[in-house]
């Protein structure tokens, strides 16, 4: 087994911890943990061992690992002219700027609010494909929120011992809030996962219709990485509401078997994240470490083309990337009258120069 697999594991192993003792400490040693939601409770932590056991690993890939590298560096340090030590013998340290641009907190919430939360960078390139992850991501992560503090316990209501019609909630065993069931607050608590599941249902219809419309997505989607993801989050959408019409419309009937149904598609969702499309989720954390980059190397050094001296990139990244390329494998160096030169020292306009100059030479031009 080598180096990145025993990480994975540990990683895994550690994650899958973590959300056992969350069980355990947020239930108050399982007291408030309802027997019947065990099956939710199993599948997640096999999820959570999956996604760090993939996440470990893919962050010690080189590129991954440069970025998150990085993004840290970046993110503790105060000032761009004081720099930071390397990550590594092999990581080049930050370069002196004369303007240090903002770090922290502030350049670190514009990407989250932007990243994850408004996906302006989806809206940029389609407004109906903008609408269409943002009633999925928002949908199903407000569906995660409710379901998951309840399913460990952390969340519970109590009715009062002289009034069975005011609910108390509780959060870790704290009283946080106190209703009637008669209140519009309990028809809005009672129902926000319908709420959720109405709008992840119009983002899997706007999907639906990208899919079967869109002629790039035709040619290029396949069944486990595209379709699937979509039947799965359909199922559990559509079981879900079905226990509600179960419950309230037809005294129960059938609601045991809907209730099986609806569990197994939630922990063949869950256990499918780690291992297919879904996990961009968790690989988008690397894009805060991207904009962070982004935004030191447009206050930094600027690299200049080795054959027509034009600045074509933050030397930053130049250097980072032949870093990468010596990681990986690949010797981009090669010889000149002035000595050896790296290819990424070359401008992207020289570099086209280059390959039509060779090109005519091996065909004697």
């Amino acid at each position: 087994m080598n180096e990145r697999n025993h990480l994975g594991l540990i990683g895994g192993a550690a994650l899958a911890l973590a959300v056992a003792g969350g069980i355990w400490l947020g239930s108050h040693g399982l007291r408030h943990f309802d027997p019947a939601v065990i099956g939710y409770a199993l599948g997640t932590l096999l999820a959570a061992f999956a996604v760090g056991y993939r996440f470990v690993t893919w962050a010690q890939r080189p590129p991954s690992r440069m970025y998150f590298r990085r993004g840290l560096q970046l993110l503790l340090s105060r000032k761009q002219s004081t720099g930071v030590a390397p990550a590594s013998a092999t990581t080049p340290p930050l370069h002196h700027s004369t303007t240090p641009p903002p770090y922290g907190a502030g350049t670190l919430g514009h990407a989250l609010a932007t990243k994850f939360v408004t996906q302006d960078f989806i809206r940029r390139r389609s407004p109906l494909r903008w609408v269409m992850h943002v009633c999925l991501s928002g949908g199903c992560t407000l569906a995660f929120a409710i379901t998951f503090p309840l399913v460990f316990g952390w969340v519970h209501f109590e009715s009062l011992p002289g009034n069975a019609e005011i609910y108390t909630v509780k959060a870790l065993g704290l009283a946080v809030d106190q209703f009637s069931v008669h209140s519009a607050k309990a028809f809005v608590m009672f129902n926000l996962l319908n709420f959720s599941a109405v709008i992840v249902l119009v983002g899997l219809v706007l999907a639906a219709y990208r899919r079967v419309t869109d002629a790039g997505e035709l040619a290029t989607q396949k069944f486990f990485e595209d379709i699937l993801p979509l039947l799965l989050i359909f199922a559990v959408t559509v079981t879900g509401l079905a226990l509600t019409v179960s419950y309230k419309f037809m005294a129960g009937r059938g609601h045991g078997l809907w209730a099986l149904v609806h569990m197994v598609s939630v922990v063949a969702l869950l256990l499918y994240i780690p291992f297919g499309k879904l996990f961009h989720i968790f690989q988008r954390t690397c894009s805060l470490s991207v904009s962070l980059y982004k935004k030191a190397g447009q206050h930094g050094p600027r690299a200049h083309c080795r054959a027509c001296g034009e600045d074509y990139a933050s030397q930053m990244h130049v250097d980072d990337l032949k870093v990468v390329l010596d990681q990986l494998g690949f010797d981009y160096r090669f010889a000149t009258a002035r000595g050896r030169v790296h290819y990424q020292d070359i401008c992207p306009a020289c570099r086209r120069r280059l390959l039509a100059l060779n090109q005519g030479r091996s065909i004697g031009r």
